[in-house]
């Protein structure tokens, strides 16, 4: 799979513009403001329905417009003719995503079929966030593959959003209806469950890969792990969620369940956070981001499309040699890649013989 060509109308920093891509290596080149990244997010719009970057559209929208317009072809290698057009709109606080013109009835229904894995400067906010941040970012790693697990997580989020309605409500002493704490808890159990599962399954999986990969960068000279966090690996959902109860009336909040899961990041058996290095960090994140390649690839048997934003940052250059390296391997299909120096990333293509597009953001021009 690939993506052909994009358009953007009243997209952040762009009025109207039209690209032409490489089924192999595109390189989008200028100085910082210009607009790299902000071409990316526009990609990632068409895989995802959404900004990588901001939680609301309205942010994307070009001062002083009222709408947005994405459009982008995707072709599939083993079937060339077959052609889709993607289209992402936003306009009066509605968005809409469509296929060859016809509008999906959810927008749920779109994600996962245009895989798409991202690294960007902002992935150390994985490390360096709190616990919601890396939920969201495995999760929505196992929703690409598993429909039925991103229906469990919206129908438990929703559950959950009830359920501390109904608990500050009695903290307020509003009412007195225990029952409904019973009802929800009854309706959290089994998805709980099965999100735990899920989970912890995914970080088994995933784990030989990110470790393989984050000795390919570094060299070997760390170890590195992922562990997976969770109240459910030593108490079952029903008991805990009983003992919990009179705590989360007290506090007006649900305390126990997979909503409070974290993914811990060791690095010499070490938290990472506290003690890895810059470089680390961006080594441990790139790993990661790299074994989500293979993890999908592997599911679905389709090369995700792989988003490299300012990835020269914080790495040196036998970490940013390597990552070129896995880059232009056939292993890895079409790839986009930004940064500020135009010679920089000819000579490492040169030096690679790897087949490329660059695209100069500054002119808007675009050569072989």
């Amino acid at each position: 799979m690939y993506l052909v060509d994009l358009s953007v109308i009243n997209f952040k920093n762009y009025s109207s513009q039209e690209f032409q891509f490489h089924s192999n290596v595109n390189a989008i080149l200028g100085r910082n403001g210009t607009g790299k990244t902000n071409l990316l997010d526009a990609i990632h719009y068409l895989a995802f329905t959404k900004s990588y970057f901001s939680s609301q559209d309205i942010y994307s929208v070009k001062n002083e417009e009222d709408f947005f317009a994405i459009h982008g072809h995707f072709h599939r290698f083993e079937i060339p003719e077959n052609s889709t057009k993607i289209s992402c709109t936003y306009k009066n606080n509605r968005k809409t995503m469509k296929a060859n013109q016809k509008e999906y009835n959810r927008l749920s229904d779109h994600y996962g079929l245009y895989p798409l894995v991202m690294i960007s400067p902002y992935d150390h906010d994985i490390i360096n966030e709190g616990s919601d941040v890396r939920r969201k970012f495995f999760d929505m790693i196992i929703s690409q593959i598993d429909k039925e697990y991103l229906q469990h997580l919206i129908r438990y989020q929703k559950l959950l959003t009830q359920k501390n309605i109904t608990l500050k409500q009695l903290l307020a002493r509003e009412h007195q209806n225990y029952s409904l704490l019973e009802i929800y808890n009854e309706q959290l159990s089994p998805l709980a469950n099965k999100i735990f599962n899920k989970r912890k399954e995914f970080i088994h999986e995933l784990s030989p890969g990110f470790e393989q990969y984050y000795r390919y960068i570094s060299n070997g000279n760390e170890t590195v792990e992922i562990r997976y966090q969770s109240q459910l690996e030593n108490e079952s959902f029903d008991k805990g969620i009983g003992l919990a109860q009179q705590t989360d009336i007290q506090t007006g909040y649900s305390t126990f369940g997979t909503h409070r899961d974290d993914f811990n990041f060791i690095i010499n058996n070490k938290p990472l956070k506290r003690f890895g290095s810059q470089g680390q960090q961006k080594s441990f994140a790139l790993a990661i981001k790299l074994a989500q390649f293979d993890f999908i690839y592997e599911k679905k048997k389709i090369k995700p499309l792989l988003l490299l934003d300012d990835i020269f940052d914080k790495l040196d250059p036998f970490r940013s040699n390597q990552l070129i390296t896995l880059v232009g391997e056939h292993h890895f299909g079409q790839v986009f890649l930004t940064d500020t120096d135009p010679n920089r990333v000819e000579k490492i293509f040169e030096e690679h013989q790897i087949p490329h597009h660059i695209i100069l953001v500054e002119q808007l021009e675009q050569k072989t």
